[in-house]
């Protein structure tokens, strides 16, 4: 499977209401919009892995190609 076809999964798969909800609340939960900070650097770390696995599927439902991401980022 390519790039460009995993991207589609994605997008065919989050594009629907309930989809874009569930992104919504996977952004909520895992600290898209908030500090990941905590005082045990284990626990920063983890919420750091949470929020990364959001990032990149905030990355996979935007209209650039997996390619083009990684070489303007």
């Amino acid at each position: 499977m390519t790039p460009e076809e995993l991207q589609t999964l994605y997008k065919t798969v989050f594009a629907t209401n309930d989809g874009e909800r569930v992104v919504k609340d996977l952004a909520a939960r895992f600290h898209i919009h908030g500090s990941t900070f905590s005082t045990d650097p284990t626990e920063t770390a983890f919420r750091e892995g949470q929020r990364t696995v959001v990032l990149f599927l905030h990355a996979m439902l935007q209209d650039k190609s997996p390619k083009e991401q990684v070489i303007n980022e």
